[in-house]
């Protein structure tokens, strides 16, 4: 079913739906709007106002003396603070009168194809305007003069709605927006469980589960990025929901800056959730037909368990968030030279890196940091955007050509942000950082942050960057951002206006990020903040990858990847093979165990293939011709979930391509223990009543058996120690750290009569 939106014949009901879902509310009386219902879809044709209850309580506060109607036991669609509803508002202003009440009232509403698009920021889009249906519903307060315009996009596919408001002041006097959330959903009942993907530095996007509880549960950034300690998704599923069956939301913040996302159950067990800028030091000043446009919000929804909720939030990320040339092609397989060199490098010793890595079969060769300026360590050379001629004679220009010969493509790392004091730029333009007057600002690995709030900061940056761009022949480029920000102060704005500069800050990214890939639109970017710090759906409208975490340790990154996929498509993900012992945690991870992890993801190499062994050299190549016969599967196929390395000592997942004929089993053990009993799992995805072979370290442990798919789903694929299989196959066994792959494949009919 197509999506549709249905207004009654009073206007006063609204319901948007695809045949699965459900979005209902209604304009009541007052012109307040109040929302019925959120999940499984229901006929269109019926009513369903009654469940908007109106009863008295004690201590009631009601807006209207000849009613118990009250704001605050009455589900709203975007509630305020002040007028009967005490729970946290989804907007609050502060008016020329200094009071921060409001009263928007439904004025008219509007319905298009299709979804239009936010201006200045990423938002989900539609190629075709069949995909989706939009509802605008423009809100009045007659005291102030002000306009708001509450958004909802829902998508034919995808149980999906899209959302984001607007504010405009026509008054004459100016007004101050402190808290304009983008999403505001009221709930009926709190009994869920939060989930969140939460951590640090290296160990980004942890899960975290906890149980609603009267109070308000929230996670938010406020470092001017979205950051490695939360990650701006949050899922709400019931206690009986587990990856394959149940009911659950979804909500993610398409934004880059200072977030919150906030789930306050109050004492009548309702939950509101809000979801939007993190209002704590933000506000906007309007002036007279000045507007502010919030970021866009997405709500998800599911009653088929948790992997369903994922392929959607992956399917919608990667078609529909994701843009450009690199948005449906599988990714090159790279090497970086960062883990290999760091900053003692010449031109020589990158085209020997680069030959060893054309040798194995690598596409892409990754220049990162030190390479302009006086860059020969990290307190130097940031923001002067031009080759080091020692180091790089022919510049980065007679570089690529060198990479070129080999027959290999090349990229370049850059940290656009960010400026040493110790450069030319900032000795031109001292007042270009972010920093309190009159006050020592902090540094973060001795940098400091430009002001991108500021037009002429993002001209001058642009400029460098085209200037290596058009004269080098590069096709990937890896984007950095190595601190969060502090001292928060723009030199070119009046104070009222500073609480602006966060937002302003990001605007400017993204604009610089837009005239970029409009520019060099074939070219591939990734995002990176000191690897996951800044991993979220606003960056994935500009980059299509991000470096998904600094920590290359495979056995760390089964809970950073594994968290990152309950949102995030798997062709986002940066994942890469490094040396051992790792330069994070100094572990020793066999190399298979290492590629099995990378290779779910957009997969590379951060070492020098010359410091490897013979034997170590074939494994390479072995691997890196694996993951180009299969790396559309293994970065776009539908993935699965199916052990957690949260809850024990094995990790499982699986991606199984879109007509269920191929699937990849990726199998890890972080230890191993003596005489482990039996084990299988249970795999999902393939096609019940197709029979399949499978391949796992070179050898069919099956043997002449070709499991149907129902037996692989429901009773499960033998993974035991020992015994590979049925017939006494032994596996090669490596101790702890160890994985295998699984290939399975559809038996064709004419196979089956051999």
């Amino acid at each position: 079913m197509e999506a549709q939106i249905f207004v009654s014949d009073d206007s006063k009901v609204f319901h948007l739906t695809n045949g699965s879902f459900s979005y209902i509310f209604q304009c009541l009386p007052d012109g307040h709007l109040s929302h019925l219902w959120s999940g499984k879809a229901v006929r269109p044709d019926a009513q369903y106002t009654h469940f908007h209850e109106i009863y008295p309580r004690p201590m009631t506060s009601c807006p209207n003396e000849n009613s118990w109607y009250s704001q605050e036991h009455t589900a709203q669609e975007y509630g305020t603070f002040g007028s009967s509803d005490f729970r946290s508002p989804a907007l609050e202003i502060r008016h020329p009168d200094g009071s921060t009440l409001s009263d928007f009232r439904l004025k008219s509403w509007t319905i298009q194809e299709g979804k239009p698009a936010l201006k200045r920021l990423p938002a989900t889009y539609c190629e075709d305007s069949t995909e989706a249906k939009t509802l605008e519903c423009t809100l009045w307060d007659e005291k102030n003069n002000l306009e708001l315009v509450l958004s909802y996009t829902i998508f034919s596919r995808g149980n999906v709605i899209a959302r984001n408001s607007r504010l405009i002041n026509h008054g004459q006097q100016p007004v101050y927006a402190t808290d304009v959330q983008s999403l505001c959903l009221d709930l009926p009942d709190n009994d869920y469980e939060w989930m969140q993907f939460s951590g640090a530095w290296g160990r980004e996007r942890h899960l975290k589960n906890r149980k609603l509880e009267q109070g308000i549960t929230a996670i938010g950034s406020r470092r001017g990025h979205s950051s490695h300690n939360h990650n701006p998704v949050v899922l709400l599923k019931r206690p009986y929901t587990d990856e394959t069956q149940g009911e659950a939301f979804g909500i993610a913040l398409v934004y880059s800056g200072n977030f919150q996302i906030q789930a306050e159950c109050d004492t009548y067990d309702q939950t509101r959730i809000l979801a939007g800028i993190h209002p704590d030091g933000f506000s906007w000043k309007l002036e007279f037909e000045e507007e502010f446009q919030s970021p866009e919000a997405l709500l998800v929804w599911t009653d088929q368990g948790l992997n369903d909720l994922s392929q959607t939030f992956h399917a919608l990320f990667q078609k529909r968030l994701a843009r450009g040339y690199w948005r449906d092609r599988p990714r090159p397989i790279l090497n970086n030279n960062w883990e290999a060199t760091m900053f003692d490098f010449d031109e020589e010793t990158l085209v020997k890196i680069a030959s060893k890595a054309k040798e194995c079969g690598v596409e892409l060769f990754v220049l990162d940091d030190g390479w302009f300026g006086d860059r020969r360590n990290d307190k130097a050379g940031l923001g002067d955007w031009v080759a080091n001629p020692t180091l790089l004679p022919h510049g980065i220009a007679g570089l690529s050509k060198r990479i070129h010969e080999l027959g290999m493509e090349m990229g370049l790392w850059f940290e656009p942000e960010m400026v040493n004091k110790d450069s030319n730029l900032y000795r031109q333009h001292p007042d270009w950082i972010l920093e309190v007057p009159g006050r020592t600002p902090c540094q973060g690995r001795n940098q400091f942050v430009l002001d991108f709030s500021r037009q002429e900061v993002v001209e001058a940056i642009y400029t460098m960057m085209c200037a290596i761009l058009d004269e080098a022949d590069l096709s990937y480029i890896k984007w950095d951002m190595n601190r969060s920000i502090t001292d928060c102060y723009s030199s070119a704005l009046p104070a009222d206006r500073q609480p602006e500069t966060a937002h302003r800050y990001i605007l400017g990214v993204y604009q610089l990020y837009e005239r970029l890939i409009q520019r060099y639109p074939k070219i591939l970017f990734e995002s990176c903040a000191s690897g996951g710090g800044r991993f979220d759906p606003g960056m994935l409208y500009y980059a299509p990858q991000a470096w998904c975490s600094d920590d290359s340790d495979a056995i760390e990154r089964l809970k950073i990847q594994y968290g990152t996929s309950y949102a995030y498509p798997i062709s986002s993900i940066g994942a890469h093979i490094s040396e051992i012992p790792n330069q994070q945690v100094y572990r020793n991870v066999p190399l298979h165990t290492r590629a099995n992890v990378a290779c779910f993801g957009t997969s590379g190499y951060e070492l020098d293939l010359n410091s490897l062994a013979e034997d170590e050299l074939e494994q390479v190549k072995e691997q890196i011709s694996f993951m180009k016969k299969n790396r559309e599967l293994l970065q776009f196929g539908k993935f699965y979930r199916l052990q957690s390395p949260f809850d024990g000592n094995v990790t499982s997942w699986m991606v199984v391509s879109k007509d269920q004929k191929e699937a990849i089993v990726g199998w890890y053990r972080t230890l191993s223990h003596a005489n482990q009993p039996a084990s299988k799992i249970r795999l999902q995805g393939l096609d019940p009543n197709c029979r399949y072979t499978i391949t796992t370290q070179g050898c069919h442990p099956y043997q002449n058996h070709r499991p149907y798919g129902d037996e692989l789903m429901n009773i499960g694929l033998i993974t035991s120690d020992g015994l590979c299989g049925q017939v006494g196959v032994m596996d090669k066994y490596y101790g702890d750290f160890d994985s295998r792959l699984f290939l399975i494949k559809a038996v064709e009919p004419e196979e089956l009569l051999v």
